[in-house]
């Protein structure tokens, strides 16, 4: 949490209040009332998540909001503090590396379980009742915020903020999700023994089998046959050397791969435990 939170204050301190860039959520709408009516940043990243604290506290619990409470105080403490001269006066360099440190500080403190920004705590509370998903609430929230942020500081900081957002937001989920990331891996082919047994056996993994049917073809819609959809859970890091061995055994094979968010249970880590 305190490497999360150094992260944050130095992407805020060196790169982006400096040169008036702006972040999605919380911190986008203190930078932007910094700028605007110069009140302490620290006060204000202070006084505009606490609210939002309270509503985490009654929609995901207590933890996360002890979590949170602490990482907001530490930024805001860190913030008060910590003066840093602009690390770079270049656009795109800020937006690059500003938006990287700012996110892998989000993403280091959400492993902790709490965060620094409450806008997704606004997300989660607002999702039931308005229909939209948390990602099209947050997205219409920054967008409101994008919008003030070109008619203040110009069209050309907004757009270079937003490419600020866009990183901090593919790094915090890198750092959240890491090179593990899981994907399930759909397999259907002729030679399904093979490929159950190279699954299991081969890579250790753990394997689900749905009944189903194959065919269909267009000019042959009337042949079909019973086939094994196979599915199992992999990382990143080992999708091509599967792919790979599949296709060893039935070039033909039929492989779609879906992005998953999280995993838990099973043989996940089965490996792992036997080092």
């Amino acid at each position: 949490m305190l490497a999360g939170v150094g992260l944050a204050v130095l992407a805020m301190r060196g790169f982006m209040i400096p040169n008036r860039f702006l972040d999605g959520g919380i911190t986008g709408i203190s930078i932007l009332l910094h700028e605007l009516y110069h009140w302490d940043i620290s006060f204000l990243t202070l006084f505009l998540n606490l609210p939002l604290v309270y509503l985490g506290f009654r929609r995901i619990g207590k933890t996360f909001a002890v979590q949170t409470v602490l990482a907001i105080i530490l930024l805001a403490i860190g913030l008060y503090f910590i003066e840093i001269n602009a690390i770079t006066k270049d656009k795109l360099l800020i937006a690059i590396f500003g938006g990287f440190t700012m996110g892998a500080g989000v993403g280091l403190v959400l492993r902790c379980g709490g965060v620094i920004d409450g806008a997704e705590v606004i997300a989660v509370f607002t999702k039931r009742k308005t229909g939209f998903s948390s990602n099209e609430i947050i997205m219409l929230f920054n967008a409101i915020i994008f919008t003030i942020a070109a008619t203040q500081f110009g069209l050309e900081t907004a757009m270079y903020s937003l490419i600020t957002f866009f990183t901090a937001t593919r790094a915090a989920d890198y750092v959240v999700d890491g090179i593990e990331q899981y994907t399930t891996m759909n397999i259907i082919s002729s030679h399904e023994e093979e490929i159950k047994n190279l699954l299991v056996n081969g890579f250790g993994k753990g394997i689900t089998v749905y009944k189903g049917e194959r065919g269909y073809l267009p000019g042959s819609f009337d042949v079909k046959t019973n086939c094994d959809i196979i599915v199992t859970v992999v990382t990143r890091l080992e999708i091509h050397q599967i792919q790979e061995a599949i296709k060893n055994i039935d070039p033909k094979a039929f492989v779609y791969i879906q992005n998953i968010k999280e995993a838990t249970g099973g043989i996940l880590k089965l490996k792992k435990h036997n080092h």
